[in-house]
């Protein structure tokens, strides 16, 4: 297993139903539209509090408010450099994931029967 992902999953082989039991809570920390744009901006780059508001608008306690349950699942470090705290993803390997979640939301909202319609028939 990659290196930085051990911080995410333990080293030695899990079921299916042991992986499933530990990503869940993590995409359910990233199943909210505020967290996940936190999480793609973080996929580019490390960013303060204040880039994270200035880049989305949100306030800096609702910025705040959304770091914590990625902090919680440790998809994000927190560091003081001075006065301010720079978030950053967990591990490198985290990045391609998110952006990858970010083209598939593209393909499906340019092409609905990528995924389907979102109509029952």
């Amino acid at each position: 297993m990659e290196e930085g992902l051990e911080v995410l999953l333990p080293s030695r082989q899990l079921t299916n139903q042991e992986k499933a039991r530990l990503l869940v809570p993590m995409f359910k920390a990233l199943a909210d539209e505020n967290r996940m744009t936190l999480a793609l901006l973080l996929a580019e780059r490390p960013h303060t509090v204040k880039e994270l508001q200035e880049a989305t608008g949100m306030s800096q306690t609702l910025v705040s408010h959304h770091l914590a349950p990625l902090r919680e699942q440790r998809l994000v470090n927190v560091e003081a450099r001075g006065r301010s705290n720079v978030y950053s993803l967990c591990c490198e390997q985290l990045g391609a994931p998110v952006q990858w979640l970010a083209t598939l939301a593209g393909m499906t909202e340019l092409n609905p029967g990528c995924c389907g319609t979102g109509v029952d028939p």
